[in-house]
């Protein structure tokens, strides 16, 4: 495995003979599209398949498997181009094995909402162990608020992917509501309530788990808020199902701010089986232009995590999303565009601009100028800064991953994930 960086005046096809490679090949590992076109800085991921296999008539993928030893969601991880679809034609080459063989298992979990495009989500989902679909909610008298669900439940199983039942405090009007929580968290009795109805519902329905998610929580309610997880985690227990819980990117544990102070990582973590680490948004909306997730910051909430949890227990936040900023950023007016980080290597290709890297954020980004004059600038993630996440991973020994969201594609991103890690499912 390499990573290249496209020079000016270099071709698809001129860098698959500097490897010694079909371009084909690294298109389909890459997610490129005819006519190929490619940026001046651009990262691609270079995998060197160890065993190939050309699909013969009568073949299916299911065959392929089971006379190949190689199981089908391995075959589906290798060859993104098939989109996690078992559909194969006489001729065409499969990749069966890469060179690269992964000593380390990880977890990966996503989240999705019930809109989701089903031919991205089919295509994401051969490299997940779990699928959260996003969100249900807590009434404003401490009921559950359901969620259209079914299609996304129906469609992890396909792939043997364990659905988690998400529980937030986001509102009807796309906010987290500290005041429901506090209805909720303020009285045992309402705990034990909303417990029993997200168990009955995770039974109903068919998920493996739950995956809590209380934002904007005032430190007077930290320890409600826990004590409400481990009510949760014990009823899941007993069914044999665990309780993640999301945290808020904090670096030590009298970190002031409402994002920060109702998260007490030590009582979270210990009312949990998991946890994930929202390690992401630096660069958000209505901020100035900047990395989303530059690696010095995610390492000091990982520095900071383990010295409350055991790192098994923890799942590093990866951001699968790009900002585009119009400039000059003006605080309180400016507003960027959110695109999927394929996206952003398109507009840089769009416009012919040459792709930067930030070298302490260990994150790509480039300016161009629109039709119409405007500056804009764009961060995004390729495989590069991938890399720079999936080592923290690896080198704390942590339980996995955790996509926000598993609604864009990011094909180079996931066969890089494969090419490091065994990814663990019921079916492997």
């Amino acid at each position: 495995m390499t990573l290249h960086t496209v020079a000016p005046g270099q071709t698809l096809f001129s860098i698959g003979r500097q490897y010694g490679l079909d371009p084909g090949l690294i298109a389909r590992i890459n997610g490129l599209a005819p006519p190929y076109e490619l940026a001046v800085g651009q990262s691609l991921l270079i995998l060197f398949p160890a065993t190939l296999h050309t699909v013969q008539p009568g073949e299916s993928l299911a065959s392929i498997a089971a006379t190949s030893g190689v199981s089908i969601l391995q075959i589906l991880r290798c060859n993104p181009n098939l989109g996690g679809l078992p559909a194969v034609y006489p001729g065409q080459v499969l990749v069966l094995a890469w060179e690269d063989v992964p000593s380390r298992s990880v977890e990966v979990n996503g989240y999705a909402y019930p809109y989701v495009d089903e031919a991205v989500l089919r295509g994401i989902l051969p490299y997940a162990t779990y699928l959260t679909p996003f969100t249900y909610g807590v009434s404003a008298s401490g009921g559950l608020v359901s969620l259209t669900d079914q299609r996304l439940i129906a469609l992890a199983k396909q792939y043997g992917v364990t659905s988690l039942l998400h529980l937030s405090t986001l509102t009807e009007a796309d906010t987290f509501s500290s005041e429901r929580a506090a209805h909720v968290l303020g009285d045992p009795a309402r705990q034990a309530v909303l417990a029993e109805l997200v168990v009955r519902q995770i039974e109903a329905r068919g998920y493996g788990g739950a995956d809590l998610d209380f934002e904007y929580l005032p430190a007077a309610l930290a320890e409600a808020y826990a004590a409400f997880a481990g009510k949760l985690r014990k009823a899941l227990n007993a069914r044999g199902m665990e309780l993640f819980v999301a945290l808020a990117p904090k670096t030590s544990a009298s970190q002031p701010g409402l994002l920060y102070e109702g998260h007490n990582y030590h009582l979270l973590g210990e009312n949990s089986d998991a946890v994930l680490l929202m390690t992401y948004e630096w660069g958000y909306t209505y901020g100035p232009p900047m990395a989303v997730a530059p690696i010095q910051a995610v390492r000091r909430v990982l520095d900071y995590a383990l010295t409350e949890l055991p790192p098994e227990k923890i799942f590093l936040g990866f951001p699968n999303y790009a900002y585009d900023w119009t400039l000059p950023f003006v605080a309180g007016e400016s507003r960027a565009q959110s695109l999927s980080n394929p996206g952003a290597v398109a507009l840089a290709i769009r416009y012919r601009a040459e792709i930067q890297f930030d070298e302490a954020a260990q994150t790509p980004w480039f300016r161009y100028t629109d039709s119409t004059g405007r500056i804009h600038e764009v961060w995004f993630e390729d495989p590069r800064s991938s890399l720079a996440k999936f080592r923290l991973v690896e080198e704390h020994g942590l339980r996995g991953l955790g996509y926000w969201n598993f609604m864009r594609p990011f094909p180079a991103n996931f066969s890089l994930l494969n090419a490091m890690f065994q990814i663990k499912t019921p079916e492997g």
